[in-house]
């Protein structure tokens, strides 16, 4: 019998079942893992010590962590992949072509500096009449605003609203206790609507789905103005699909109901844990401070009864919390 081809880090069907079959009786043949060669390769099976004809499993917690972390490294190094293209592209992009070249090709554009930000963001804002879309994971686009910045943002806001235009903004659930964020929304008039999220992508600016603009850099110095049909339909897409798993926070706040004595931030901590993160990469993921995390994290271990980090992953996998739907 054939194996099946599939990727690292998944299990066919033969290999599922002898993986529940060694873990059930703690060793197997060696040859009756012939089927499933991708038990071995993967690290889930490994030969017992003494006796090179049996093979004994990895715990899953164990092979889990192995696995997450070789997907994280993937993660990492295409991440280094694109910083490597930003760096490259970032000098052509000042190239100055002549006006006969690419006339009618889309423009993608690269600002470097709060001040040239903010003016690029200002002047698209100035003729939107239609809708604006905004993703705020933590700061602004630009870094955080001082009081003059946020007047003069305020008031650029206003008059688009003023022209009859659209406002929708998705922030994480850490910003709904921020007052600044409600302030600044009671000073609006007009169509403005706020949900958020436990985790969502890097900032985000869509101004009339005509020009986008996203960071380029962790600093948030650095952004990209897009005006590609194809990136444009993708990024208002990905928008919309965010905003229907978004819970409303403005005008009208829906609260989350907690499952079974777990909080919905608990649940979503829960999930991060699961998938082998620490304390400040959950944290980081979450847009809360790690104090935070961590007391959130003693009360979720306190719920399901657990007395180690260990057992943590393990009863909140047997729990079912993550199975059900808020």
């Amino acid at each position: 019998m054939s194996h099946p081809e599939h990727g690292p880090g998944q299990l066919c069907e033969a290999g599922a079942t002898l993986y529940e079959r060694a873990l059930r009786d703690g060793r197997l043949q060696a040859g009756d893992a012939a089927d499933a060669p991708c038990l071995i390769g993967s690290g889930l099976l490994r030969p017992a010590p003494g006796d090179p004809g049996l093979l004994e499993p990895v715990t899953p917690t164990a092979a889990l962590h192995r696995l997450l972390g070789l997907s994280a490294a993937r993660i990492a190094a295409e991440r280094r992949r694109q910083e490597r293209l930003v760096e490259q592209f970032e000098p052509l992009t000042r190239i100055e072509t002549p006006a006969h070249v690419g006339a009618d090709t889309p423009v993608l554009r690269l600002h470097s500096g709060t001040e040239r930000i903010n003016r690029a963001i200002t002047e698209a804002m100035a003729d939107a009449s239609e809708e604006v879309l905004t993703i705020q994971s933590r700061a602004g686009l630009t870094g955080r605003r001082g009081e003059a910045a946020g007047t003069a943002a305020t008031a650029r806001d206003q008059a688009v609203l003023d022209r009859g235009a659209r406002m929708r903004g998705l922030y994480q659930h850490t910003l709904r206790h921020v007052p600044a964020v409600y302030a600044g929304f009671q000073r609006l008039q007009g169509d403005v609507e706020a949900r958020a999220l436990d985790e969502l992508p890097d900032r985000l600016i869509v101004i009339d789905r005509t020009v986008v603009f996203v960071p380029a850099g962790d600093d948030g110095r650095i952004a990209l103005e897009v005006r590609h049909p194809a990136l444009l339909r993708f990024f208002v897409t990905a928008f919309d699909r965010l905003w229907r798993l978004a819970t409303p926070i403005y005008p009208q706040t829906v609260k989350r109901p907690t499952l079974n004595g777990v909080t919905p931030r608990q649940r979503a901590i829960a999930g991060l844990l699961v998938e082998g993160l620490t304390d400040a990469a959950v944290a980081e993921r979450l847009g809360m401070n790690i104090r935070t995390a961590r007391v959130h994290i003693a009360k979720l271990a306190a719920v399901l009864g657990s007395e180690s980090r260990a057992q943590l992953g393990y009863l909140i996998a047997r729990s079912g919390i993550l199975d059900q739907e808020p």
